[in-house]
């Protein structure tokens, strides 16, 4: 029964690694990301936004729910970890 653990294991990694193979190198300038999305913010973010900061734009407007998502997922890890690690008073 302790060999299912390992193949699972072993099959989403090869799985992860497949599946990375087709992804751009790191810092490719001629990425997608760098090509089409990272210029449009770059061009349309004051008038859209109303932001000076593109960072602050992006972060809070373009990809708030996505933010709001991380947020929320940190907040419940720091919650969950204080209420493992209090002390019980029995």
């Amino acid at each position: 029964m302790r060999i299912l653990p390992l193949i699972t294991v072993l099959l989403v990694g090869a799985l992860l690694i497949w599946s990375a193979q087709d992804m751009p190198d790191m810092g490719d300038p001629n990425a997608p990301t760098n090509l089409h999305v990272a210029p449009y913010y770059i061009e349309h973010s004051e008038e859209e936004v109303g932001v000076h900061n593109i960072v602050s734009a992006i972060l809070a407007d373009y990809r708030g729910y996505d933010t709001l998502g991380e947020t929320t997922v940190i907040f419940t890890a720091g919650v969950s970890v204080l209420l493992l690690l209090r002390r019980r008073e029995d």
